[in-house]
């Protein structure tokens, strides 16, 4: 009788053992499943230039993408050149600010056949050569007769933007006799806005949409052979492959547009920051909520 009443009490420990483990392992099942969704979603990684508008828009993607679709981003600045050359050879897998049709046209000539184009994410962007609104001149055909107020010099960007080609094709074309000054987004501004604080003039290579537009009365001179071309729109440029391999995020990136007021607020806060890029956008995102959840494909 004692045997018997052991093996039952036996019995029943070993059942409700199982059932507990049982328990425990369906608890965890979700947290795995969960985990194992999050680890196969594939890294995107990309490329962009040092502008403050790809900047801005690239770590603006980077935070939603992140933050509330649960891939991993990765940013890396280069020259446009290598830009187009790294995603046509699957290097990297997008580019948010292409500017077309005009400012790099050549790379799409070039590297067509083995890229992308997936929506636009700003229109009515523009080039040229801007000067501060207390200039007296208005035209790119006025500068020969006020080359010494300028030094001679036109501030530029990087060699391998396509605005400084397009700067290269107006010197020879307006035959002007001007130096172009290689440096970088970040130092052309520096230098507009220290001529702008001592009322000095300056001409420098200028797009818009830039924060520059909103802190101070600029103006575009006006190109009469327009080698500038006229308004351009931003486009996304992805590798081949990759819509089919990233659905989700080639849906997110057609759905990603801001206008003219929201982008420029964007610039601005990274401008007026000192924190880390991809920290400020992850705080106008925050801001802009409503907003960013229309970017993000709906289930």
């Amino acid at each position: 009788m004692n045997f018997k009443r052991f093996f039952v009490l036996a019995l029943v420990l070993v059942l409700a053992m199982s059932l507990i483990l049982t328990g425990c392992q369906d608890s965890q099942k979700p947290d795995k499943e969960k985990e194992d969704n999050v680890q196969k979603k594939e890294k995107v990684k990309f490329a962009v230039g040092n502008w403050a508008e790809g900047i801005a828009l690239s770590n603006l993607a980077k935070a939603i993408l992140e933050e509330k679709m649960g891939y991993e981003v990765e940013v890396t600045i280069a020259e446009p050149g290598l830009i187009y050359t790294s995603i046509a050879q699957g290097e990297y897998d997008a580019f948010l600010d292409s500017w077309l049709p005009v400012t790099h046209d050549s790379y799409l000539e070039k590297f067509g056949d083995k890229v992308e184009k997936l929506g636009t994410n700003y229109e009515g962007a523009r080039i040229g050569l801007v000067v501060p609104e207390y200039v007296d001149i208005d035209s790119i055909e006025e500068m020969n007769d006020v080359k010494d107020e300028f030094s001679g010099e036109i501030v530029g960007i990087g060699s391998g933007a396509g605005i400084m080609k397009k700067t290269e094709k107006s010197i020879k074309e307006y035959n002007l006799d001007y130096e172009l000054v290689e440096s970088s987004g970040p130092v052309m501004t520096a230098k507009l806005a220290d001529a702008i604080s001592n009322k000095e003039p300056v001409i420098v290579t200028g797009w818009k949409p830039h924060w520059k537009f909103a802190r101070y009365d600029l103006k575009f001179l006006k190109d009469p052979k327009k080698i500038y071309g006229e308004t351009e729109d931003i486009y996304n440029i992805v590798r081949k492959g990759f819509k089919e391999d990233n659905p989700e995020v080639a849906m997110f990136l057609k759905n990603l547009k801001l206008n003219d007021k929201e982008l420029g607020s964007l610039m601005g806060m990274i401008a007026d920051s000192d924190k880390e890029t991809h920290e400020v956008a992850k705080e106008w995102m925050k801001e802009n909520e409503k907003l960013v959840e229309s970017f993000i494909p709906k289930k």
